[in-house]
């Protein structure tokens, strides 16, 4: 991509969000700077007529080599990568690619010990399950999800909120909905939410959704979810 076309999508980005687009300065290192690439990419995804172009600049970060010793560094990479892949699992023909980069984003955020600010490892576990449920490899993903969770359930105390626990039992929890398993689900779903630090705010929310008695469990786990207090703005352990 040339620095002019580069110049011209940031701009885009400017102009349509209007007051609330990102600090110019966030571009600031232009079309050789790979956080730059990264950053304008992710506002690209906002509107699918430059969803193409997001793809180049995401694809132009994948050999880019972050500073391990700079959490923030690693971070930008790891989301860049998700980034990547959740546009190319938008796509059945570019899903194995998905798959490809959630491993990269996955090997890149456990390479070190970094509680990062804003990406959870529980979440890009569970991005890569979701894929490889969606390419007909569940019973790989759902042996993979019971292996993070028996690795830390004996750690609740010590960790009590943990992304790994959360979203390894929110897996196994759908997949019991889409098996029609009812109160399976229901039981690994509350057993996900007791990973996640609960706001009081949010319990009698949660204990409604809990209390449905009909048998559709996709309808029972979506009203949950949406009782459910965002991951992004809660503390975490691990």
């Amino acid at each position: 991509m040339t620095q002019e076309h580069f110049h011209e999508l940031i701009h885009v980005v400017l102009d349509r969000l209007g007051a609330a687009a990102p600090p110019h300065e966030l571009f600031a290192g232009g079309v050789e700077d790979w956080h730059a690439r990264a950053r304008l990419a992710h506002f690209l995804t906002q509107t699918e007529e430059y969803h193409a172009e997001a793809l180049e600049l995401f694809l132009s970060v994948v050999d880019a080599e972050p500073n391990e010793e700079l959490a923030q560094d690693v971070e930008e990479k790891v989301y860049a990568m998700q980034g990547l892949s959740a546009l190319e699992a938008a796509d059945k023909a570019t899903r194995e690619a998905a798959l490809e980069h959630i491993n990269l984003a996955i090997e890149c955020a456990e390479s070190t010990d970094f509680l990062y600010k804003y990406i959870l490892r529980g979440e890009l576990w569970a991005d890569r399950w979701n894929l490889m449920h969606k390419l007909r490899m569940t019973e790989e993903a759902e042996a993979e999800a019971d292996e993070r969770i028996a690795a830390f359930d004996g750690l609740a105390e010590a960790v009590p909120h943990n992304s790994y626990l959360y979203y390894g039992y929110r897996f196994k929890a759908h997949l019991a909905a889409e098996r029609g398993v009812v109160l399976i689900a229901k039981d690994y779903m509350h057993m996900a939410i007791h990973a996640m630090e609960i706001p009081p705010a949010y319990e009698q929310g949660l204990a409604d959704a809990f209390a449905a008695t009909h048998e559709n469990a996709p309808w029972i786990l979506r009203e949950i979810d949406r009782a459910t207090p965002n991951p992004e703005g809660l503390h975490w352990d691990i």
